[in-house]
Order: structure tokens, then C-alpha cells, then sequence
């Protein structure tokens, strides 16, 4: 239990109060009241174990009294929430100058206890602890998307890697195409001179049947 003891008092007069601890300290609530000064303050009191937080404010007093384990932020924000709560009651500017102790404890007292009580089970995040919260939430996105950029990028690179693949094996494939152009184009003029070669020769046979070997015979006939 971190909150022990709050109320609300005008002066050293309590209005309202709400103890959620079996020990009484009554006394040390009277006694830290009639140290506080009239003018607007805030400020924490240690007495034994324990810390006394309070906010003057308006001729007000809003105090909490908690255990060193509570720090400072969750009871100062329980004061503000305390303080709006009190301020938001249609009596916080009808009540008398010197209103009778206790006098709204039967209308204000349940409103302490059951923000006590919250406060007690499940406070409310303060503004720090937050942003701490949204932080870390933003951390946690920044490293997955980075994670999914990397990634993204292994797969870049991969794809890279098949491209340029592609581009040996085209280039190779041009290289291979225009070797095998040029294979066949000689093979072609080889067989296209062979052709010719062949062909004088039966056409030198064919006319040597006729004018003999050496062509004289024709010749001759002439």
C-alpha cells in the first residue's frame, strides 16, 4: 500500500479525510498542518519512514502521506488529481472562513477513499512514465522496420545478384551466337569454294572428253 493518509484542510482545520492504514497518525497530520505556511506552496515532509506531500494552494491544503517506495511523482500527481477533484465541488467556493472541522467529510471523505483506493490499485501513468511507455513503443517499431528494411534488402541484393547473372549468361549467349555466325559463315564460304572447285573440275573433264586433256584437239579442228 503506498498511500496511506489523505485529506483536504483549510489551514490546520481538516475538512475531509480519508486513512486507508490501520496506524493513526492524526498527530503528525496536525503537526505538519500548523508548519505549513499560508502562502501557495509545495513541498514533502519526512517523518520516520514515511513522506508527507502536500499542495497549498487557494487557502487549501491538499496532503498525502505515503511510503518511501511511492517516490515523489505518483503522490504529487494523486495531490493535482486531489485538487481538481475538490475544486470541481460546488462547496470549494461557498465554504465559510473558518468553516468546523470536518464539516464535508460526509460529501468529500468518499471522493479521498475512492482515489485512494485507485491510486492504491492502479495508478494512473504519469506524463514521464508515458512517454517512457511511448518511447520504447517507438523503439520497438524503429527496430522492426530497420529489421524489415534489412531484410528487404537482402532480397535487393539477391535479386541483384540473379540480374547480373542474367547479364553474364546474355553476354555469353552473344558471345556464343557470334562465334557460331562466324563457324558457319566460314564453313559456308569453305563449302561454297569447294562447290566452285568442283565444278570447274567436271566442267574441265566434260571438255576434255571432247578436245582432250591439254584442249588441243579443239583447237585444231578450228
Amino acid at each position: 500500500m503506498s498511500l496511506l493518509h489523505a485529506l483536504v484542510a483549510k489551514g490546520s482545520t481538516i475538512l475531509a479525510e480519508h486513512q486507508a492504514g490501520q496506524r493513526d497518525f492524526s498527530q503528525a497530520t496536525q503537526t505538519i498542518l500548523s508548519k505549513i505556511p499560508p502562502n501557495n506552496s509545495k513541498l514533502t515532509y519526512v517523518w520516520e519512514q514515511y513522506l508527507f506531500h502536500y499542495i497549498s494552494e487557494g487557502g487549501f491544503t491538499y496532503l498525502v502521506m505515503a511510503d518511501d517506495a511511492a517516490g515523489r511523482r505518483m503522490p504529487f500527481t494523486f495531490l493535482a488529481e486531489l485538487k481538481e477533484k475538490f475544486a470541481s465541488q460546488p462547496f470549494a467556493s461557498s465554504s465559510t472562513s473558518d468553516p468546523p472541522a470536518y464539516a464535508l467529510q460526509g460529501t468529500f471523505g468518499p471522493v479521498i477513499a475512492q482515489l485512494v483506493t485507485q491510486y492504491n490499485t492502479s495508478p494512473p501513468a504519469d506524463e514521464l512514465s508515458r512517454a517512457q511507455a511511448e518511447l520504447a513503443q517507438v523503439k520497438d517499431i524503429m527496430v522492426q522496420n530497420v529489421e524489415q528494411i534489412l531484410s528487404r534488402g537482402e532480397r535487393i541484393e539477391l535479386l541483384v545478384d540473379k540480374t547480373d547473372n542474367m547479364a553474364s549468361q546474355a553476354t555469353a549467349f552473344r558471345r556464343g551466337a557470334r562465334t557460331v555466325r562466324r563457324s558457319m559463315w566460314w564453313k559456308n564460304t569453305r563449302i561454297l569454294a569447294l562447290s566452285v572447285v568442283v565444278a570447274l573440275v567436271l566442267l574441265w573433264v566434260l571438255v576434255a572428253q571432247f578436245c582432250g586433256a591439254g584442249l588441243n584437239q579443239c583447237g585444231a579442228k578450228s
